[in-house]
């Protein structure tokens, strides 16, 4: 039982990679590399890949997420750092020919963009952390695709003291920062991680009025960087990451896997955190820690005991949460190191079929496992 390595592609020197996401026989990349856009390759046949191509880049502008929903394909533009981006906002892309996606529309978001995105077919609508024009940081704006060629927003939702063009001022000290990471939307609730604010759970059912209906925060000391709040529904639990930002070494706060309780949603309750990876790889660098999750997309591998981390150094993760209360590591792959540089595995997607997809951070482009559980 464990990980089979299939085959790999360091997208032709062009390997810094992000989220990913497969549509037929075909998957998409998104790339940490600005001006770079997002890669499209052939897999149908998982052990030779086929660089078909990439979509098209702009100027100072990171494009690192990517959504598949039916036919179509978003893409986040956002600017992070230095000259002015030339693009921020999102893309929408027809998937007819799955080789060559054609754009259908350019939603501009204005300020620094899309930074991640959630759409999973249930509804034509997308949910984007961005920093919209006079934010601080990253809130969420909820988008309505129903016209694929008119986006058009419908809700906003930001953690107070984000506003700064509305006078908001923040009631958090400066070595921390309240923020949207990126919201995961099931039924009439969103999920949403907020960075040094915990977590949040919303009641979404007025698109235009998001409310949180609950929340759970942890010590500085604990955690921070809340990265994914997953929702299991049909057992009432939320799996949520915090994301490294460096090793233990450098950075003592541990970064963890917490399971929550939420059969009141008012006050979820912590049950317990997943146990960390041992070995050499906690020295390895620049980053060592969770990341982010399989998110149980509809159409895609979906599991409310199995849970796929990504874990930067330590690769990739496969723990068993049956027992919510004491979860266990049951799989692991770790990308061999070249020379100096090690793996910085960075996000994963899990087809239906057990096909795996995961990028690397540091530039070694993807890899395609099979997952024999």
């Amino acid at each position: 039982m464990g990980f089979e390595l299939l085959g790999q592609h360091d997208l032709g020197g062009k390997g810094s990679t992000m989220q990913l996401m497969s549509h037929g026989q075909h998957l998409y990349v998104g790339n940490m590399e600005p001006g770079v856009g997002t890669a499209v390759l052939d897999v149908s046949e998982p052990r030779a890949p086929v660089l078909a191509g990439f979509l098209p880049g702009y100027a100072n502008t990171m494009s690192p997420k990517v959504q598949v929903d039916h036919d179509l394909l978003f893409v986040n533009y956002e600017w992070r750092a230095g000259e002015r981006a030339e693009r921020t906002g999102f893309g929408i892309f027809d998937l007819s020919d799955p080789a060559s996606p054609r754009e259908v529309s350019f939603y501009d978001t204005g300020g620094r963009g899309v930074h991640r995105m959630w759409i999973d077919g249930s509804e034509p609508t997308v949910y984007l952390s961005a920093v919209a024009p006079g934010f601080r940081d990253r809130m969420l704006l909820i988008v309505d695709v129903s016209d694929p060629a008119r986006p058009r927003e419908t809700g906003r939702w930001w953690m107070p003291g984000q506003w700064e063009a509305g006078g908001e001022v923040p009631a958090w000290p400066d070595t921390i920062n309240p923020k949207l990471h990126h919201a995961i939307a099931h039924g009439e609730r969103a999920y949403a991680g907020v960075w040094d604010g915990g977590l949040r759970i919303l009641d979404i059912h007025d698109p235009s009025r998001p409310t949180v209906v609950g929340s759970a925060a942890w010590a500085p000391e604990r955690g921070g960087h809340t990265h994914t709040a997953m929702p299991l529904p049909g057992r009432e639990l939320l799996i949520v990451t915090d994301e490294a930002k460096a090793t233990p070494e450098t950075d003592p706060t541990p970064r963890l896997v917490r399971v929550f309780d939420i059969r009141d949603e008012s006050r979820p309750e912590e049950l317990s955190t997943f146990p960390e990876p041992e070995g050499p790889v906690r020295t390895h660098g620049p980053r060592f820690g969770p990341h982010n999750l399989h998110e149980n997309r509809p159409g895609a591998f979906s599991s409310e005991t199995l849970i796929f981390v990504t874990y930067f150094s330590a690769g990739l993760r496969a723990y068993d949460c049956s027992a919510p209360r004491a979860p266990v590591e049951v799989a692991c792959h770790v990308p061999a190191s070249k020379g100096e540089v090690h793996p910085q595995t960075n996000d994963v997607f899990v087809q239906a079929d057990g096909l795996v997809f995961t990028s690397d951070r540091g530039g070694a482009g993807i890899e395609i496992l099979r997952y024999d559980g």
